[in-house]
């Protein structure tokens, strides 16, 4: 009876034999011959009738053993060749109740606990599942099958492991959530596929054709995608916001396409609506793909673009000259990134809230100067590793921006006592100060922070040469505050 559902299955309508190729004929019961004599003519017409809706896209872990529902066993072929793939299972068939098999059913009193909550409540507890835990939820009763694919759990697909087949999980997926609105997924806002490196332009092709009120679309650690498959998702899917590419060290640029360009010039100047863009580890990003980047991206808030090495302070007149409304930026580790490139970053004002320029050894007490002037708002700093940060600098810094809640000056070791003086008088609400790796700090100025800075929160003086008295004096004064060190003798 199995295969023969399995072959009815890929007989049912187009859209079910385009993916019975993915169906396992061992996914159904196989009901006993008593079973087969019993069985009501409603029964196995209700059958027939949910063979021709494709059931859940379930996503099977390499090495999990055949999933068990009641009496039949499931194993997939994916566990036969090592890989993970979406599959289209059947729902499962209705219980039988003839008293031959009575014992194979629950009385009525002894019915699981959670059979009595409400749809609504079921509904609750399935949102906080991932994709592929869903998926396996909808193969436990008929109930849980028409829950599981509720529209309102279908606005997120996240997808995670290194060996599963992604573009066949979308490709998948997204079929089954297009059919009451053919090609077009509506209700799905945000995919997640991050650290799946099997991930190909053809799934984000996938993506960009039945996703258009896509919102959120985070593929990082994803190597295998390219600039065309990333220009043909921003295109067709006008409401993105949120692209994450971290770690995909083809891409180098964010743009439309041509015919996007064409088609949509008239109506907003070629513009796209992304406002977070993390671009981290994109090594082959230049100051040319910046520029693109920036004269389509002009509705940018928060751009990170750390370990991007071959940018320079032109790519960052560039940004400044088209992004505007900049609040958060990381160039850490861009070591071509010097005090002109911060003059630049200046001119953001009072928006830039967040700024990191970890590891620019070219950066001195001149940018940060420029930086403090314009940016009074600023409420986070990391310049950890900026070597030509002295003391004249932090002094600027803390008269300057007041308000800063969180700064790291680690691995600056011209940063002393009287720069630590400086701060503790004029930011009250510091909350996190690394120090890590200052070899002119002491004692002394840490206790001058605790005593003036009260909601300090962590406390990161690793590799300092900090005697206990005075890490004892800033948990004193300091009493939520989390102390990072490496002196064995305080505890």
């Amino acid at each position: 009876m199995g295969a023969n559902n399995g072959k009815q299955y890929g007989s049912e309508g187009k859209g079910s034999s385009s993916i019975s190729s993915d169906v396992s004929s061992s996914t159904d019961h196989t009901p006993t011959q008593a079973q087969k004599n019993v069985a009501t003519s409603e029964d196995s017409d209700l059958s027939m009738r949910t063979l021709s809706t494709p059931s859940p896209a379930l996503i099977c872990p390499p090495t999990l053993p055949g999933f068990q529902n009641g009496r039949g066993s499931s194993t997939s072929s994916s566990s036969i060749t090592g890989e993970t793939v979406a599959m289209v299972h059947s729902p499962p068939p209705t219980r039988l109740t003839h008293p031959l098999i009575r014992l194979a059913s629950r009385p009525q009193k002894e019915q699981a606990s959670i059979e009595r909550l409400p749809d609504q409540s079921m509904v609750q507890i399935f949102s906080f599942l991932p994709t592929n835990q869903l998926c396996r939820c909808a193969r436990v009763c008929r109930r849980w099958y028409n829950l599981a694919w509720d529209p309102r759990l279908w606005r997120t697909i996240r997808l995670t492991g290194e060996t599963i087949n992604v573009d066949r999980a979308l490709k998948v997926l997204t079929r089954r959530l297009c059919q009451d609105t053919p090609n077009v997924c509506l209700m799905l806002e945000t995919v997640t596929v991050s650290g799946c490196r099997r991930l190909t332009d053809r799934g984000l092709y996938t993506i960009a054709q039945c996703c258009p009120e896509l919102r959120r679309l985070e593929v990082s650690g994803c190597y295998n995608i390219s600039n065309e498959a990333v220009f043909d998702v921003v295109s067709l899917c006008p409401n993105l916001e949120h692209l994450d590419v971290s770690g995909c060290s083809k891409v180098t640029c964010i743009s439309l396409t041509r015919e996007a360009s064409i088609k949509l010039s008239p109506l907003h100047g070629k513009q796209i609506s992304i406002r977070y863009l993390d671009m981290t580890d994109c090594f082959v990003l230049e100051d040319e793909g910046l520029h693109t980047i920036a004269a389509h991206c002009t509705q940018l808030t928060h751009l990170y673009l750390r370990r991007c090495v071959r940018l320079t302070d032109e790519g960052l007149r560039y940004l400044m000259v088209y992004c505007a409304s900049i609040k958060e930026l990381s160039v850490s580790d861009c070591r071509f990134v010097s005090d002109f490139g911060l003059r630049e970053i200046a001119k953001l004002e009072s928006r830039l809230r967040y700024l990191s320029i970890a590891h620019c050894g070219r950066v001195t007490d001149v940018g940060i100067r420029y930086v403090a002037k314009y940016c009074g708002k600023l409420r986070y700093l990391n310049a950890r590793g900026c070597e030509g940060l002295t003391d004249h600098g932090v002094e600027y810094l803390a008269k300057n921006c007041a308000k800063l809640k969180s700064l790291d000056i680690g691995k600056c070791p011209l940063v002393s006592d009287t720069g630590l003086e400086c701060l503790a008088l004029n930011c009250f609400n510091l909350k996190r100060l690394s120090l890590k790796s200052c070899e002119s700090i002491t004692g002394q100025g840490l206790q001058i922070v605790a005593a003036n800075c009260f909601d300090l929160q962590m406390l990161n003086v690793q590799d300092c040469e900090v005697s206990v008295e005075a890490l004892r004096f800033v948990k004193r004064h300091c009493k939520r505050c989390v102390i990072e060190h490496t002196n064995p003798a305080f505890f």
